[in-house]
């Protein structure tokens, strides 16, 4: 028995033995196929976890780029993985997203708009389903890029994106050390823009598990790069972890003001062509700002240590609730940042 028969059998086991059930006691057998299809994403999920702590867990020991002050900040990123790799939200929210943008894009014909569609503008690319997945990816990439660099932008936004920066010990988990609020308007947003250019939803889901893969080793306290050459063409550890560093990433030119540098998720070329790409050989440390204590002794920021304070205090930061202030800028401010000047 191959891996794919493996997968399947063990699909149709958990569904009849531990999800049919409960549907059918709860009446919901019209949701029968979509809960099939949910054990094939949980299953998925599994397997992304199983991958990532082969690949990643060794090499984060091996050549770190840093030790850990906080052991327990690794399990709670953990947390935050787990519920976005075994939720599937993201392929959720795209399926429930298909049908009222269907209804819309109907609407629209009638009036005489045609919004759009990747398969319209290039009716001979659906002949080559590799060259068609790439393009979606490319362009997917290129979108993700504005969201996110938005998120640096505006104050609101940045409350709730801070979080995901706030991991002084950032690790091959810390990808999805997001506000739930804020995962929940982007994958809105990038479930639109998929339907928009016609993607399908097979294709949106191995989109979403690649990228999030690729996403997770950037993230991780391993000291790796690509070369001159490589960190121009996708994301390294050292390239993301520069957006990661303390009065870069998310400072524009060190000023103090929103901002910063490295916001490609995938590909370096829209930090290289709207002139946000920072190519550095330092593997800074991580974390924002306002986490460190001020010259007069006071304490840095407080973004929160377990999930559900962190959750908390976003959405405190987001109205305007938390008064704590940025730290003062200043050179002693610069010297506790930590840098690590070391190239590799």
């Amino acid at each position: 028995m191959n891996f794919l028969d493996l997968f399947a059998s063990l699909q149709a086991w958990i569904f009849e033995t531990l999800v049919q059930p409960v549907i059918f006691f709860t009446g919901l057998g019209e949701f029968t196929e979509d809960a099939f299809e949910g054990v094939e994403w949980f299953l998925i999920g599994v397997c992304e976890l199983l991958i990532l702590f082969v690949l990643l867990r060794p090499l984060e020991a091996l050549i770190p780029v840093h030790r850990f002050n906080d052991r327990n900040a690794r399990w709670n990123d953990f947390i935050y993985t787990a519920l976005h790799r075994l939720g599937i939200f993201s392929l959720l929210i795209f399926v429930s997203l298909d049908p009222a943008l269907d209804a819309l894009t109907g609407v629209l014909h009638l009036e005489g708009v045609n919004p759009f569609n990747l398969d319209n503008l290039w009716p001979g690319l659906v002949d080559y389903p590799v060259l068609v997945f790439i393009v979606y990816l490319v362009l997917l990439d290129f979108f993700d890029y504005w969201y996110h660099r938005a998120s640096h932008q505006f104050n609101w936004w940045w409350a709730l994106h801070s979080l995901h920066h706030s991991q002084r010990d950032m690790n091959l988990w810390s990808d999805n050390r997001n506000h739930l609020l804020d995962d929940f308007i982007r994958d809105v947003y990038m479930g639109l823009i998929a339907i928009a250019i016609g993607v399908q939803p097979g294709q949106y889901a191995l989109l979403v598990v690649i990228s999030r893969m690729v996403e997770s080793l950037q993230h991780a306290n391993i000291r790796l790069h690509f070369g001159a050459i490589g960190e121009r063409l996708l994301v390294s550890p050292r390239y993301h972890r520069t957006h990661h560093a303390i009065g870069i990433g998310h400072e524009s030119q060190g000023s103090g003001t929103l901002g910063g540098h490295n916001f490609a998720v995938l590909f370096p070329i829209w930090d290289m062509l709207f002139g946000t790409a920072l190519f550095s050989k330092e593997f800074s440390m991580t974390g924002i700002r306002d986490q460190l204590p001020s010259p007069d002794g006071r304490s840095g920021r407080e973004y929160g240590r377990g999930f559900w304070s962190q959750q908390s205090l976003g959405l405190k930061r987001l109205f305007g609730l938390d008064h704590r202030t940025a730290t003062p800028m200043n050179a002693q401010t610069d010297r506790q940042t930590g840098f690590n000047k070391e190239a590799s």
